[in-house]
């Protein structure tokens, strides 16, 4: 069985020959698949009965289902998608003026062990599938054309919910594929960014394969610092690292997005701020400054604002790019570093 939202245009032409269909009949497929969010043959009305009754059983469903959706103060909804083993991961839509953001999960759980993340606090599940990733978009932008009173489009996606991405690239590539292409759902990568803790190789590769944006979770500004709240920098130091986002292939007139989230009194010393401009010259970047989130059990403090404030200010001051990234639904835990993918009681499963 084929599934849905893994479809390309190799698979669906292969599926259409094999129910002995015409070849145009691939991109009807695709169109309905994609453009309009259907995979249950009975809806493709341009489809003969014959042809809908051959395609039954050969198409699997969706990969995902939405469960509990919780909405936020501030217009924020966060969403748990049930997969098919009975694991759950959480997506986010984020309403900003005209633009709607979804928060994509790449892996159920995380291996990555940062200590100011919860998702970090499960381990490592699973990867995501390539339906799985492109299915929470489906359903999500189906979501978003109901909002009340009227239906918003979605407009861009960031892969900075549940999971590292690029340690799950073998299936973020082609996901990417079907997001971005005509054929599929036409996303335009220039309003895709993918996050990472700073997977080096992977990294070079996003970018000599996609043309989506990269941001990168930075956390400290010295090596020791950053080896405790990221354990990744014991393999990818941050020298390294940043040697790596020299050479990378970055599109002109485009910037690598560095995240940083505040953290009292462990990395946000003024000494910090004028660290983080050092480190980053010579390097086409912009900083996104993160309020931390709290969640059970994390041993970290938040930032004051005017704290958070004054970091920003030296950053531009040195002429680096910087802003604030506002908290979006903390109430409902869908803030950055705040999924884990909590069921219908509220409990996150147990790692």
């Amino acid at each position: 069985m084929q599934p849905v939202h893994a479809l390309d245009p190799a698979s669906a032409e292969s599926l259409v020959a094999s129910l002995g269909l015409p070849r145009y009949r691939a991109g009807q497929l695709l169109a309905w698949v994609y453009r309009r969010g259907v995979w249950h043959p009975d809806e493709m009305t341009d489809w003969p009965v014959a042809a809908r009754e051959a395609l039954r059983g050969r198409l699997g469903p969706a990969a995902v289902t939405v469960g509990r959706v919780q909405e936020s103060a501030d217009g924020t909804r966060k969403i748990a998608f049930g997969l098919g083993d009975g694991e759950l991961i959480e997506s986010v839509l984020i309403p900003d003026g005209e633009r709607l953001t979804l928060c994509v999960s790449s892996q159920v759980g995380c291996a990555m062990g940062c200590t100011f993340c919860a998702t970090a606090r499960l381990g490592l599940k699973r990867h995501l599938r390539v339906d799985e990733i492109v299915g929470q978009v489906v359903l999500a932008r189906t979501m978003a054309a109901t909002f009340e009173p009227e239906g918003r489009a979605l407009t861009n996606l960031v892969f900075m919910g549940m999971g590292e991405p690029l340690h799950n690239l073998e299936a973020l590539l082609p996901a990417l594929e079907i997001l971005t292409s005509p054929w599929g759902l036409g996303i335009s990568p220039r309003r895709i960014t993918v996050s990472t803790v700073g997977l080096v190789p992977e990294m070079r590769r996003l970018l000599e394969e996609t043309k989506v944006g990269l941001a990168v979770s930075l956390g400290a500004t010295t090596e020791e610092r950053r080896r405790e709240l990221m354990p990744v920098t014991r393999k990818y130091g941050l020298a390294r690292l940043l040697d790596e986002c020299r050479t990378l292939p970055v599109p002109r007139r485009r910037r690598i997005t560095f995240e940083y989230t505040l953290l009292a009194g462990q990395n946000d010393a003024d000494d910090d701020a004028r660290r983080l401009v050092s480190l980053l010259h010579g390097i086409r970047a912009k900083v996104n400054l993160i309020h931390w989130n709290p969640f059970p059990g994390a041993d970290h403090e938040r930032v004051s604002r005017e704290r958070t404030e004054r970091f920003r200010d030296l950053l531009l001051e040195h002429g680096v790019h910087a802003s604030i990234r506002e908290s979006r639904g903390p109430d409902i835990d869908a803030a950055c570093g705040q999924l884990a993918a909590r069921g219908a009681d509220g409990e996150a499963p147990a790692p």
